[in-house]
């Protein structure tokens, strides 16, 4: 017997396939990816779940389809950010389904909890993605198993009900008891792992779509740096830190110049390759304006292969006007 879990990598996920493991079935922990899960490699995080419950893991990567199925114009509309959460689990079970059937298994867990997110795991959120994926008694939801109807893995015999959880609302006790109890370690704290239930990161969401089609490419844009909005429409990116000026160098995108400063250390930065002449001499004054460039004096910059010659602004309230986030 075998069964396909939806794998975050968090605490619900990865207790809900002990849960289903300590019962003799096999489990595949499957993280769906969109995209829009973390701004961090949480391959290694999700492994050693995996290796410590005794679950093989599979990603798969559904940045494309998301796009085109779910996040622009999803039926069930957005939570309070720019998060179509029930759209989005109804694609996710639904391509789970799809997985279930080629890997021979027989029915799908969630690490969903009754009521702990008040838009998307109420009941009638619960209901809905089952309808709209097709998965209604399929989807087995162990922490919350006996506050919920049987599913058909339970009818069946394969899963003894009584050894599932009746978990509900936002406490974590009853998960911490259990992680304690299997003796699981470096497990994530609870928090939104979705970026798209992030309000800043909604806002920088929004003002892409206005300006211009938003492709699989651009992902890896919206994760890092400091964004603007130039006067004659460009878009600025500019790295806050090491971590992100390295991560901004890696982004390979045609929409995008890259953007370094020459004779003086300053942040690497990406800017609309459509941008007016305007914008580009107004990029180049904002970028050195993050650097130890003295007033009045006059820096190089490469633009790709383009060199441009500017001076910072006095004072970085000149480009409050422009900034997105």
């Amino acid at each position: 017997m075998k069964a396909i879990a939806l794998f975050s990598g968090g605490l619900d996920s990865t207790l809900a396939m002990k849960l289903i493991l300590d019962q003799g079935i096999e489990v595949l922990a499957l993280n769906i990816s969109t995209g829009f899960g973390s701004t961090k490699d949480r391959q290694e995080h999700m492994q050693s779940m995996c290796d410590q419950v005794g679950a093989e893991l599979m990603v798969i990567d559904i940045q494309s389809e998301f796009l085109q199925d779910v996040l622009f114009d999803p039926k069930h509309g957005y939570g309070k950010n720019f998060n179509p959460c029930i759209d989005c689990h109804a694609k996710m079970f639904a391509v789970a389904k799809r997985i279930m059937e080629v890997e021979g298994a027989s029915f799908l867990i969630s690490g969903e909890v009754l009521g702990q997110r008040p838009m998307s795991q109420n009941r009638d959120a619960l209901q809905t993605v089952l309808n709209e994926s097709n998965c209604d008694g399929l989807l087995l939801r162990p922490m919350s198993a006996k506050l919920l109807e049987p599913t058909i893995a339970e009818k069946s015999g394969w899963v003894d009900r009584e050894r599932l959880e009746s978990i509900s609302g936002r406490s974590r006790d009853r998960q911490l008891q259990l992680a304690s109890e299997i003796g699981l370690a470096d497990f994530e704290s609870p928090g939104g792992g979705c970026l798209l239930t992030d309000e800043n990161f909604g806002k920088k969401m929004r003002d892409f779509i206005k300006y211009d089609k938003f492709e699989v490419k651009d992902i890896p844009v919206m994760k890092f740096g400091r964004h603007l909005r130039l006067p004659d429409g460009a878009k600025l990116v500019v790295g806050r830190n090491k971590e992100e000026n390295a991560y901004l160098q890696e982004i390979d995108n045609d929409k995008f110049y890259h953007i370094r400063t020459l004779g003086i250390p300053g942040p690497h930065s990406l800017l609309s390759k459509n941008a007016s002449d305007s914008d580009k001499e107004l990029a180049a004054k904002v970028i050195l304006t993050y650097t130890k460039a003295d007033e009045g004096a006059t820096y190089r910059l490469l633009f790709d292969k383009e060199e441009l010659k500017s001076s910072p602004y006095s004072s970085r309230q000149d480009i409050e006007a422009f900034t997105i986030l």
